[in-house]
């Protein structure tokens, strides 16, 4: 073997480790992240059929919106269709955990609610859930971030945060935006 194979095979056998190292070092980071800080991804996989999505229980229309559940959880529901979110305001308490659930039952849909970390897909035969603490109080914008057509511009909807104090439920344990 020559003296310039000698060299070339070198340069690659430190190729080879500084690759083995960094994908070593991206696992152990990956498997710190998962077991250590407990990131992982959502693992809340839940079917529903979207042709009857509206005859379901969970999702009928007079079921949308934000309740307070029997043991306190405060769960917002809602349907994203082409091109509107129904409902299209939602109120959830400041500092308090709050579970979103949404279904579709046309076409993909993207839900980001600005200044926040809700950011989640509306896939058409699954239920998408997001458990958050909304910690900033005042009404924030939630677009649709998928392109779902082409009146997906105008697809929005508004997320009311409103201090623990003035969230108050019904008798039902509902609380609506007040109609304007």
């Amino acid at each position: 073997m020559s003296n310039l194979e000698q060299e070339i095979l070198r340069h690659e056998r430190r190729w080879t480790a500084g690759v083995i190292i960094a994908v070593a070092v991206i696992l152990g980071a990956v498997l710190y992240a998962a077991f250590a800080l407990h990131v992982n991804p959502p693992s809340n996989i839940e079917t529903i059929d979207p042709k009857t999505l509206h005859l379901s229980a969970e999702f009928t229309e007079s079921n949308l919106g934000t309740r307070v559940e029997a043991g306190g959880q405060v769960t917002t529901r809602i349907v994203t269709a082409q091109f509107a979110f129904n409902p299209q305001c939602i109120v959830v308490p400041a500092n308090e955990p709050v579970t979103l659930r949404l279904a579709s039952p046309d076409v993909i849909h993207g839900i980001l609610v600005t200044g926040t970390n809700v950011n989640s897909m509306v896939v058409p035969g699954y239920v998408s859930q997001i458990r958050t603490v909304f910690t900033k109080t005042g009404d924030l914008l939630m677009p649709c971030h998928e392109f779902c057509g082409f009146g997906h511009s105008q697809m929005w909807a508004t997320v009311r945060v409103v201090p623990r104090e003035n969230f108050r439920p019904d008798a039902n344990g509902r609380v609506a935006c007040e109609k304007s």
